[in-house]
């Protein structure tokens, strides 16, 4: 791996040589760091199994509450990977700080991807819902063979919770910020599915790829240079739709803001940037029922 030099204070880019493809990969893969996430995890790790994800890959940056209990007691060596890490790194000539969730992505696609025809890479407040058929591989069918996929953000903030409600945080957060693509600083961005071993450049919003450069499709195969992608010409969610539980109750937001994340420079600049995305999202909320009509269909048991 080599550093790119880029400007700005957070070195936020990775550029790699992309692994060898597996005999027999297949499969989709979720790489993602978490820290003390007991409350959740649960549901975001069932909800993700009923959906197809084949294996599971956490990295643990020093869990002090049951996380990593709960998540050995839900899958087994064959769909779950822990990797210790701590977090924070500087470059030792600039002192600038480096994004440790691009080192993770980067990390997981070197030792991992060979075996995975799709790895996602997404937080454990984000979901990821097919909107055509069962599984995210069949949702995936729109993009064929394109090895690299941007999912926009959903934004869901705290639905009028004051207090952590009863019940499966995805049966009660139905209210998000109605335009995905807003230009609403730091509300609108993407996630993405990427196939391993054609990833060139990794971050985390976005990868180029080895054929393909910095071109990206949408759930519906629709392709967009990385720039071109904000377009409101980009938008889709026919196939596939990430929901991002930004915030869950008002109480939880609070408790988000005291902890802060380990990956941001600054303890004050983290807390007015969420509080400004919290404001912009419910500023202008749609009802969306959309993740509640698919577990209802299919029956999916989310643990609580």
């Amino acid at each position: 791996m080599r550093w790119l030099k880029l400007k700005g204070s957070d070195a936020k880019k990775l550029t790699i040589e992309p692994p060898e493809a597996g005999a027999g990969r297949h499969g989709i893969a979720i790489a993602a760091c978490v820290k003390n996430e007991a409350r959740y995890i649960e549901e975001w790790v069932r909800f993700h199994q009923n959906v197809g994800i084949r294996h599971f890959y956490i990295y643990d940056n020093g869990s002090t509450d049951d996380t990593c209990t709960i998540l050995r007691g839900l899958l087994n060596a064959e769909t779950l990977t822990i990797i210790p890490w701590a977090g924070r790194m500087r470059d030792a000539a600039t002192a600038t700080l480096l994004n440790g969730q691009v080192i993770i992505f980067a990390h997981a696609i070197l030792n991992f991807g060979g075996d995975y025809r799709w790895m996602a890479f997404i937080d454990v407040d984000e979901f990821l819902l097919p909107k055509q058929g069962r599984t995210i591989e069949e949702a995936l069918k729109a993009v064929g063979d394109f090895p690299n996929v941007s999912l926009p953000w959903h934004m869901f903030a705290t639905s009028g919770h004051h207090t952590p409600p009863d019940g499966p945080l995805t049966l009660n957060y139905t209210l998000r910020g109605t335009d995905p693509m807003t230009s609403k600083e730091n509300v609108s961005n993407f996630k993405c599915i990427v196939d391993p071993c054609e990833v060139t450049e990794v971050s985390v919003h976005q990868f180029q790829t080895r054929v393909f450069g910095d071109l990206t499709a949408n759930d519906a195969g629709k392709r967009f240079t990385r720039r071109g992608r904000k377009a409101p010409e980009f938008y889709s969610n026919q196939f596939l739709q990430l929901n991002h539980y930004y915030t869950k109750s008002r109480q939880e937001l609070m408790e988000k803001l005291e902890r802060g994340w380990v990956y941001d420079s600054s303890a004050s600049k983290y807390r007015d940037k969420v509080l400004s995305v919290v404001k912009s999202i419910e500023e202008d909320v749609t009802e969306d029922r959309s993740m509640i009509d698919f577990i209802k269909r299919y029956a999916i048991d989310l643990g609580r």
